[in-house]
């Protein structure tokens, strides 16, 4: 269990408690980023790198660096072998519970195990309450862990909904925010830059971005409503209403007024759309992040006019990062170069399986983990250990192929400093049918991903910024090597709460003030 810092616990005791706790992640937000364009912000990452701690070398330390494992363990302090949380394809959808409305299948957070920071606030205090708001259902979500809370998120027909996990009908509130018809005034609307032309280094000419189509400015939105329902995703303009339906809640509810201690989590989503279509090295990603930076002013600025502003503690990461297009990182004119093409193998494998009587589905590859079912393998007599060699022996022989290691392996490879081992292990629950984990060389994509990617254990995808601020923290930069579980413990301490459950993260002592 972890231990309650003494200097946090004393800070949490000599101070007024807050009353508001607000968890920002900005999906695909890289910490480089915060310092390429700086001198540019004028809002809430100004705001943010000037009076809170930022740790520029902070990591996520498992290899699945997706959105679903990275919204559950930024908010819950435990790396996704311990939330269950491992890929977004193991995430949040859920069958069972339907969306109230809107398009989009049912979500839940059945698969999150254990608990989050907001069930620690609860459990000191059953009156706390909680507001999360996406664009994602799994960004809405995952940062509460199983609490049913308000939670929303967009359903690609221009309203917020919620699934039957939280609610059979969605609150006036909610049904008012809806009822402005947020869509219709940005149909046919132009996405130009925020600032002129010259103030943006990158070539606005790439054709690698965005598969060729529509890759120069101006971005024009669909004027037809189901077409822009679907594209709104892509455009700046998904964070503003995001951050317009959080406030629209927060003052609903009342969150922050006291005397509880309430939370409020924000997961900004069109920095990893953007990303995804454009590339980290876009004219449109470094004018998205401007537009991220006035959105958060507006949020801070609008959260601290509504409530004492002393009593507010701020806290903002990302889910994952992002690695550049092959076509940018490796020279030549090979369309495939810098990527890998690991299913003939995986599809020999099932073939040789099917011939003994196995269903394909007992082997599995899904972003980079290899599974097998021994149990089925050992009921046609097929040597389990033997499939495994095979398959590392031919994975390991493919160009781009940077290690396939063991499951089994991987404890002693980290316990050795391994960070690649150790990234892997943090990334598998031990009831996992685990058997490989594949990792292709810095940079190297799936054969089939044709836009900017993640997804690594590399440090371009797992590294994250780390931003805190609250009148407890000492504002600075702080370059010592952090991890994203270490988040959730260092806010418990801020307010006085252990967690109620062994966390893998530790209390950031170094940027609390000592009374």
């Amino acid at each position: 269990m972890l231990a309650m810092a003494p200097a946090a616990s004393a800070v949490a005791a000599q101070s007024a408690p807050p009353t508001l706790v607000v968890q920002i992640t900005v999906d695909q937000l890289r910490p480089d980023y915060l310092d390429r364009w700086s001198s540019q912000f004028t809002g809430g990452l100004a705001r943010l790198l000037k009076q809170g701690a930022f740790f520029s070398n902070a990591t996520h330390d498992h290899a699945t660096t997706e959105t679903a494992p990275g919204h559950a363990t930024l908010w819950s302090g435990r790396h996704p072998s311990h939330t269950g949380v491992v890929l977004n394809e193991l995430g949040v959808a859920d069958p069972q519970s339907p969306l109230l409305f809107g398009r989009g299948g049912g979500a839940s957070p059945y698969r999150f195990r254990g608990s989050a920071l907001f069930d620690w606030m609860r459990t000191r205090d059953q009156f706390s309450r909680a507001l999360s708001v996406s664009r994602k259902d799994r960004g809405a979500i995952l940062p509460l862990g199983r609490a049913k809370q308000q939670v929303y998120w967009y359903s690609l027909d221009g309203r917020f909904t919620t699934s039957r996990y939280y609610a059979d009908t969605v609150p006036t509130w909610v049904q008012q925010f809806n009822a402005r018809e947020f869509l219709k005034p940005y149909l046919g609307a132009e996405w130009n830059t925020l600032l002129p032309a010259s103030q943006y280094p990158e070539p606005d000419s790439a054709v690698i971005e965005n598969q060729g189509k529509d890759f120069l400015f101006p971005h024009r939105l669909d004027t037809e409503l189901r077409a822009a329902g679907s594209n709104f995703t892509e455009f700046p303009w998904m964070d503003e209403v995001t951050v317009d339906m959080a406030l629209a809640g927060v003052n609903a509810l009342d969150l922050g007024k006291g005397p509880t201690t309430d939370l409020l989590a924000v997961s900004l989503s069109t920095t990893d759309a953007v990303g995804h279509r454009y590339g980290p090295d876009s004219r449109e990603l470094h004018d998205q992040v401007l537009r991220v930076d006035r959105m958060l002013g507006r949020l801070i600025d609008s959260l601290y006019r509504l409530r004492d502003s002393t009593r507010i503690v701020f806290a903002l990461s990302a889910d994952h990062g992002v690695t550049t297009f092959p076509e940018v990182a490796f020279p030549g004119t090979d369309p495939n170069r810098g990527r890998v093409n690991p299913q003939p193998v995986i599809d020999a494998a099932r073939s040789a399986l099917a011939a003994r009587g196995v269903e394909g589905d007992a082997l599995l590859l899904q972003a980079g983990i290899v599974s097998l079912d021994r149990r089925r393998l050992a009921a046609k007599r097929v040597n389990a250990d033997s499939v495994v060699t095979a398959l590392r022996t031919q994975l390991l022989a493919l160009n781009g192929m940077l290690r396939v290691d063991r499951v089994s392996t991987l404890s002693r490879a980290a316990a050795r400093g391994d960070v690649i081992a150790r990234r892997w292990l943090h990334a598998i629950p031990s009831d996992f049918q685990a058997e490989l984990t594949v990792t292709f060389k810095p940079g190297y994509y799936w054969y089939t991903t044709r836009y900017a990617t993640h997804g690594s254990p590399h440090n371009l995808d797992a590294r994250i910024p780390v931003v805190l601020m609250a009148p407890q923290i000492k504002p600075g930069r702080y370059t010592n090597p952090v991890y994203s579980v270490d988040i959730a413990p260092t806010l418990a301490a801020l307010l006085g709460i252990p967690p109620t459950e062994q966390v893998d993260g530790r209390v950031l002592t170094e940027a609390i003030r000592r009374p």
